[in-house]
């Protein structure tokens, strides 16, 4: 593996565009520390210090946790990436249920004009979170009587739409030029590289939990690093291989006589992931499950707080229920971007066939039930993961902010984008004859 990094920086084109993807990610992270005109930025932490007892304890830490702290300071980049996700995620379904954007997405130039729409939602929703923040953000009444805005009005609400919504474009822009002229899925990177951001800070609390050099004031004993580091190894092991399982479906091609070449008649296979949802059922269970507590963190009403107190993290009431709103979510989302007719039918009109399995809808049914089964296994484990960091940070006493880095949806997130990462690194250097990451065994002939 070390060779295979050190050549990477050999290929001057894999090396330009590696040096070409850090220097937009640090683009990025400079971003998200130039503040937002006329904010109060260190009462505004205060405040979102006091709202946000746990990471990502609601839809506030969410947006910190994909923005790298960019929220909770209110930069340029306060919204983050997460608009983007939104707007793609919606025209995903609208393609599943409209019949005129799922006709558009199966032309040549479709999945361009869908691109193109996906932007157009990202600026509607930027501009829609950023006048609701901007007018939240002058009732002093949501701060304890503090004052965040030195000067309200409409001009202050004006340039915060317009500052929020131009940082948004802006990092979608950066994610797309990494994605074309960098290494990587550039949207993924940047959300990658605003959860590793919050590792240093997880880190400090670590060795302030540890005190190496101050037995006296320890509060964690090193057998419990050593525990925990051997659960975090266990979790990334796990995550890649959910991450890489999948079913492979043997598919065979009828042999074709066009004119006087014979087409097909080859074996292949279609891979059925086991994880096909990736991390959208956790964001969604979480978006739902923490909506009462944000509410109730930004209106002083008694009865957002008691149906709030119901939901406290940690607690039985949300362990089961959150669980279960990411299997059904997994289940759901899964159906949407895998669609078992369309399989089968493309399968049908090129020749194909599942041996043993008749063609058209016998094969959609089969695949109905092959998905069917092959996701419940997904599903648990995306649960497991997104409640393991609670359990974690409650038996071994530890912050949430460092136990957020022992599962849920930041573990998942890193885990994948540095496999997608390294596989396009690896196609690089195998392209070029150079050895990949994993060495290949070599067949010796038999004397």
């Amino acid at each position: 593996m070390l060779k295979a990094l050190g050549s990477t920086f050999k290929i001057p084109d894999l090396r330009k565009k590696i040096l070409f993807t850090f220097g937009l990610i640090a683009v990025f992270r400079i971003g998200a520390f130039i503040p937002t005109p006329g904010i109060d930025g260190q009462v505004l932490s205060t405040f979102f210090d006091n709202i946000s007892k746990t990471q990502g304890g609601t839809l506030f830490g969410i947006m910190n946790m994909f923005t790298g702290g960019a929220m909770q300071r209110l930069t340029i980049l306060a919204l983050g990436i997460m608009p983007y996700i939104s707007a793609s995620i919606i025209l995903q379904l609208l393609t599943a249920v409209i019949p005129q954007l799922e006709k558009l997405a199966k032309e040549p130039d479709g999945r361009q004009k869908i691109a193109q729409y996906t932007r157009y939602g990202t600026v509607v929703l930027c501009i829609i979170q950023a006048f609701f923040i901007s007018m939240w953000l002058e009732n002093p009444a949501h701060f304890q009587g503090l004052r965040i805005v030195n000067f309200p009005g409409w001009g202050f609400r004006f340039l915060t739409v317009i500052t929020l919504t131009t940082g948004t474009m802006f990092i979608v822009w950066l994610g797309e030029m990494i994605t074309a002229k960098g290494i990587g899925n550039g949207i993924s990177l940047i959300i990658t590289a605003g959860i590793i951001s919050r590792m240093p800070a997880a880190f400090s609390q670590l060795v302030t939990l540890l005190a190496p050099f101050h037995p006296e004031q320890r509060q964690i004993e090193p057998l419990t690093l050593i525990l925990m580091i051997g659960l975090l190894v266990g979790v990334i092991v796990s995550v890649i291989l959910i991450t890489q399982g999948q079913r492979k479906i043997p598919v065979q091609y009828a042999k074709r006589v066009i004119g006087r070449k014979i087409y097909g008649g080859q074996s292949t296979y279609i891979p059925l992931r086991v994880n096909m949802a990736g991390v959208i059922p956790i964001i969604f269970a979480q978006s739902l499950i923490l909506f009462p507590a944000t509410i109730a963190g930004v209106i002083p009403s008694q009865i957002f707080k008691t149906f709030a107190s119901w939901l406290v993290r940690g607690q039985l009431l949300y362990t089961v229920l959150y669980s279960l709103l990411i299997i059904f979510f997994t289940y759901f989302y899964t159906a949407i971007v895998f669609n078992p007719h369309d399989v089968a039918q493309n399968m049908k009109r090129y020749g194909g066939f599942v041996p043993g399995i008749r063609p058209g809808k016998p094969t959609a049914e089969y695949f109905d039930y092959i998905m069917g089964r092959i996701t419940l296994p997904g599903a648990i484990f995306l649960a497991f993961i997104a409640v393991f960091p609670d359990f974690i940070g409650a038996g071994l006493g530890i912050p949430p902010l460092v136990a957020s880095f022992m599962g849920g949806t930041g573990i998942l997130i890193i885990v994948g984008v540095m496999l997608d990462t390294m596989r396009q690194i690896e196609s690089q250097l195998l392209m070029r004859h150079y050895e990949g990451f994993m060495k290949r065994g070599r067949l010796k002939s038999r004397r």
